[in-house]
């Protein structure tokens, strides 16, 4: 074992953190100046922008007597901002349009994957107030600086990915308000304009914005299952098409998949919003603000979604019959006439809220791709990620159902191996009286006292395996997926195989490494 490891206990607690959530002390401060220099050329553009209000800082990690409380309860309030929205109605959708599931399943599917995938996200919430750090620089203590630039990419996909159909289904309903009146292309550019402008200035501007979008869009919500309840639920109306046995299952697992992604896809940026939080925040707090502030809203929402699908009436048919959110929603909001469609203007920049968080930390994972890309400012990348997913956004308009429902399915592939990775690192090898005894918080851009990496990489390889043969998607099958399934349509196995493999060889090869290298 390295030398650096040869200190006493409490040196060691003084300078990391394991299970407990006591203070953690810490040294040296980065202060404004050593941040507008560290930008290089970048710096005076940074200073100016700085005293304007932007936010300066990007992946540096944020000092204890930098924190505040602040922000303590936006855990909750901000999660049921960016997940109260129009975005997530046409997840709930995908359980009749593409896995013919009556209301009563589709709601059992959604609660309970979705508290699973709830889950994922208030554990890796609980992290950033432990450490002052954005989530993908927490990876490199568990996958090393080269496992953390692996994470980097999938998330900035991930991210660019969950904006895409944000813009998309946002210009689709703006354009539906007057059809024919406002393009498609530019009412998805309106969207992705005002999702840019809060996360160009930064994380105090976030918070503000999604501390009160919620309030306005959870009585929408209200007004749409109230009109919905008009209209004419039939939770019958599905039976007839439903599955039963074996494609029952599998369509449960397969929609079960794309629920997981739907939560889980905030694990890998739960800690971004928090980590100015102090050290001593109870960990109990964070992750029961977290898992409530997303599990009440996704559902409520989801639901809704599924629910709308069950309308009787005939003036619904053919919306229904084409899953197309936009028609199902103005032919809800119907009644109401001019009031409907100012609602819909309402669901439609409510998509803003959802993608703040996409942006944000898209920008911020492009800066944990190592040192030459952090040394280009946050909001510069912010600004090239607003670009690249109002192109794609425009490409693939569409195209919406397609790319929400496979793009979902993948996200939780490798966001299962992911959590269980960072989780097992923590609870196993960074607790108080583990073999790291905690988190050397000082290392967390140093390559030379991070782990190699190889354990992390490779049990997310195995992850990867897990997937492939557990997977079904339309363009390919697993071998487990299409034994779990029907042999007409497999069963999507896809993340529970990816945690199963990645949580077995982890632990084993993180030992080694360890054993072998100190770190």
């Amino acid at each position: 074992m390295s030398s650096r490891h040869s200190v006493s206990l409490e040196e060691k607690e003084k300078a990391s953190v394991g299970d407990s959530t006591d203070a953690v002390e810490l040294t040296g401060r980065p202060d404004d100046a050593a941040i507008v220099k560290s930008y290089g050329r970048f710096g005076p553009i940074v200073e100016r922008l700085f005293a304007h209000g932007v936010e300066m800082r990007g992946v540096e990690r944020v000092l204890e007597h930098e924190r505040s409380t602040k922000n303590q309860y936006n855990n909750f309030l901000m999660w049921c901002s960016v997940n109260c929205v129009l975005t997530t109605i046409p997840i709930g959708i995908l359980a009749q349009e593409y896995y013919t599931l009556t209301l009563p399943h589709a709601i059992a599917t959604i609660m309970c994957f979705g508290a699973l995938g709830a889950l994922t996200v208030a554990f890796t919430s609980t992290l950033g107030p432990k450490t002052g750090l954005r989530t993908m620089i927490i990876t490199r203590y568990s996958s090393g600086y080269a496992g953390g630039i692996i994470y980097s990419i999938l998330n900035i996909l991930t991210q660019l990915g969950f904006s895409v159909t944000a813009v998309i289904l946002g210009g689709e309903t703006l354009a539906s308000i007057n059809p024919g009146t406002l393009p498609l292309v530019v009412g998805i550019i309106i969207v992705a304009v005002c999702s840019l402008v809060p996360c160009f200035i930064g994380y105090e501007m976030v918070h503000i914005y999604e501390r009160y979008a919620w309030i306005i869009m959870s009585i929408v919500m209200l007004f749409l299952w109230g009109l919905g309840g008009h209209a004419g639920f039939d939770i019958k109306t599905q039976k007839v098409h439903e599955d039963t046995g074996r494609a029952l299952s599998s369509n449960i697992l397969s929609f079960g998949g794309i629920i997981f992604g739907s939560f889980s896809g905030w694990a890998p940026v739960a800690a971004d919003y928090n980590c100015r939080l102090p050290a001593e925040t109870s960990s109990v707090k964070v992750f029961l603000l977290t898992f409530f502030g997303l599990f009440i809203p996704i559902c409520f929402v989801e639901i809704l979604g599924a629910a709308l699908m069950t309308i009787g009436d005939p003036a619904f048919a053919d919306v229904i019959e084409a899953g197309d959110t936009g028609g199902i929603l103005s032919q809800t909001l119907s009644p109401w006439k001019g009031g409907g469609k100012f609602i819909l203007v309402l669901l439609a920049f409510s998509v803003v809220a959802n993608n703040i968080p996409n942006t944000y930390s898209a920008g911020i994972s492009v800066q944990a791709l190592g040192r030459p890309f952090a040394a280009v400012p946050r909001f510069i990348w912010v600004f090239l990620a607003f670009v690249t997913y109002t192109v794609a956004g425009v490409a693939g308009r569409e195209h919406f159902s397609a790319i929400l429902s496979n793009f979902l399915s993948i996200l939780s592939y490798w966001t299962a191996f992911f959590i269980v990775i960072v989780a097992e690192e923590h609870f196993i090898f960074r607790r108080k009286n583990g073999p790291l005894g905690g988190y050397n918080l000082d290392d967390y851009d140093t390559p030379s006292k991070l782990p190699l990496g190889v354990a992390g990489i490779l049990a997310g390889c195995c992850g990867v395996a897990g997937a492939v043969i557990g997977m079904c998607q339309v363009w390919y099958t697993g071998p487990l997926g299409k034994a779990a399934g029907t042999p007409t349509y497999g069963a999507d196995l896809g993340f529970e195989l990816a945690a199963g493999f990645a949580a077995v060889t982890f632990p084993p090869l993180r030992w080694l490494e360890i054993h072998f290298t100190g770190r």
